[in-house]
């Protein structure tokens, strides 16, 4: 019963952000994640890290170690650990600790431990910022309902610039250009088709001059659809009601209605 009690109180601290005790939680977790990436970024000014490189590496381990524990009693308080761990949150949790155990063998990857500012997305649950939790479960969830959408758009883009690619070096290939083979010429392809044009390779040809113009002209339309895409989606999760921080004991879930009892997917009574 004791066991089962502290399991729930943990719970209760580090994963709710309607009480004190998770609010303080935290807060405190969201300064030490903001001391971290401050600490990542300075370690890579050559002229701090030789004065401070051993002090910033070993807060680095400090906190990496703090937020290892955190994780690990996020794990142990779930009613599912695969449902945490598998899960958005719990990804980033477990990605923002993974880049300073791998620095022991690859130092440069330390770097990514910038990764951790991921987390702060937990500011807006903190702070009770309605709106902008809305806003982000609005974004997120446009994004997760256009996903299909999305696939089969990048799969045509893709077939496009792997076709005007393979076009373009026949076109240009034996003229001095720059489209010595296939890969680079849909190289060319994407960095135009995308309107980047970063011009160090360009056709010469009139012909492949011609392509190269229409290829422009269909990256902005191009630019354009996903754009409708995912705010057709955002319109339609704008309308839904507005949730509460809730977090489900047993499956991880969020996004419950203010007044709900029950978890919307699995049914588990909600504290």
């Amino acid at each position: 019963m004791a066991y089962t009690k502290l399991k729930a109180r943990i719970h209760e601290i580090i994963f709710e952000a309607d009480t004190k005790a998770g609010k303080n939680f935290d807060i405190v977790l969201l300064i030490l994640i903001i001391i971290s990436i401050v600490a990542t970024m300075l370690e890579t000014v050559a002229s701090i890290k030789l004065n401070y490189g051993d002090y910033l590496i070993s807060l680095e381990w400090v906190l990496t170690i703090v937020f290892t524990i955190e994780y690990i009693l996020r794990v142990y308080s779930s009613k599912k650990p695969i449902s945490y761990i598998f899960s958005f949150y719990g990804l980033v949790d477990l990605m923002s600790i993974f880049p300073t155990y791998f620095g022991i063998f690859y130092p440069n990857t330390r770097a990514m431990s910038i990764i951790r500012s991921l987390r702060l997305l937990r500011v807006f649950r903190v702070l009770k910022m309605g709106q902008f939790i809305n806003a982000n479960d609005t974004l997120l969830g446009a994004l997760k309902q256009s996903r299909s959408k999305i696939i089969v758009f990048l799969m045509t883009v893709c077939i496009i610039v792997f076709i005007v690619g393979a076009l373009m070096y026949v076109i240009e290939g034996k003229n001095g250009s720059g489209f010595d083979n296939i890969p680079v010429s849909i190289y060319w392809a994407i960095v135009t088709v995308t309107t980047v044009g970063y011009g160090d390779i360009a056709p010469i040809t009139p012909l492949g001059q011609f392509f190269a113009s229409v290829l422009m002209i269909i990256g902005y339309a191009i630019i354009a659809i996903p754009t409708g895409i995912v705010g057709s989606e955002m319109v339609k999760e704008s309308r839904k009601e507005e949730l509460s921080t809730q977090v489900c004991h047993h499956c991880q879930k969020e996004d419950h209605k203010r007044d709900a009892t029950f978890c919307y997917n699995c049914g588990y009574k909600l504290d």
